[in-house]
Order: C-alpha cells, then structure tokens, then sequence
C-alpha cells in the first residue's frame, strides 16, 4: 500500500469515529457468506420437491437470501471504499415469499417429510442470522451500522415468523393426523 493510502485510510478511520473499519468489513464478510449459504440452501430445497408451489415458495426465499447478499455487498463496498454505511433500503423480491404460502403448499408438505425437515433447518439459520445482526447492532456505536444490522434483523425476523408459523401448522396437522391431541 502506498504511504497516501495508507494516510487516506488512517484519516477515513479517524474521520468516522469509533467504527473500526477491518471489523466492520469481517462482520460484513461473515454476513455475506451466511447470507450465500442461505440463499444455497433455499435453491437446493426448491430443486428437490416435486410440488411446483412449494418450489415457487423456497424459490423466493432463495431470492430474498440473494437481495440480502447484493445489499450487503453494496455496504462492505461503500465502507471500504468511503468509510460509511448506505442507507438501507428494502432491495425484495416483487413477490414476497408470505404471498405464495397457500393451503395449497401448506397441505402438500408433509409435516415429516423433506421439506418440512427443510424448514426446521431454515428457522434455525434464521434465528443464527437474528442473534448476529441483532449482537452486531447492540456493539456497535457508529449509528449507521446500527440501523443497517437492526433493518437486516428486521428482514430476518419476518423470514423466520413465515416459517415458524409453517411450522406449527405443520406440526398441529401431523398431531392431528396421528391423535396426539391430548383431549
């Protein structure tokens, strides 16, 4: 690196207060990679069930995931290149993945199969992402960080509410198929 560069930097550092610019942009490295894994994640479940809906459903999750990735990347480029944060704006898909949860979907997953197995998995990279944007967001005193990694676990957190209420259904359907009910 070059001695004006370097100064550069050390200036943009100092200029932006206590964001500590190599954390940040790990934290946001470790952000964009949770958010590639989820939306893999999701693209392999759409790819291995039969059911077209509930392929459109893990579809546009998987698409959610991807609008995750380009904002984040978008921050890790505005951070690395001018030391501050964008704005955050919703950049989802034009269908959001609660629209297309029918019945329909509801009734051709079954509550002990693969996909129903998938969303289990997913409520739980959900709650991972939560507890990370959320811890990021509560360290940090940079007050643009903050509203980035609060709007990020915001966008989680309705993930994870449409598929934690998949999954009650889900699991009230097999007690109910099977008489768990205790009256």
């Amino acid at each position: 690196m070059k001695t004006k560069e370097a100064c550069h930097l050390l200036i943009k550092n100092i200029t932006y207060g206590n964001m500590n610019t190599n954390k940040t942009l790990d934290i946001l490295k470790t952000a964009i990679l949770l958010e590639r894994r989820g939306k893999a994640f999701y693209e392999q479940v759409a790819a291995g069930t039969k059911d077209e809906n509930t392929k459109k459903f893990f579809g546009l999750m998987a698409e959610e995931e991807q609008s995750h990735v380009e904002f984040l990347s978008r921050q890790y480029n505005s951070i690395s290149k001018g030391g501050k944060f964008e704005k955050p704006v919703p950049n989802g898909s034009e269908q959001e993945p609660e629209q297309v949860l029918t019945d329909a979907i509801k009734k051709n997953i079954s509550a002990a199969g693969f996909e129903a197995a998938a969303i289990s998995a997913a409520i739980d990279m959900e709650t991972r992402a939560i507890e990370i944007y959320s811890k990021r967001a509560a360290e940090t005193t940079d007050p643009h960080e903050k509203e980035m990694y609060l709007f990020l676990a915001e966008w989680e957190k309705g993930h994870h509410k449409i598929l934690h209420e998949l999954d009650e259904e889900l699991k009230e359907k097999i007690w109910f198929d099977n008489q768990f009910w205790p009256f």
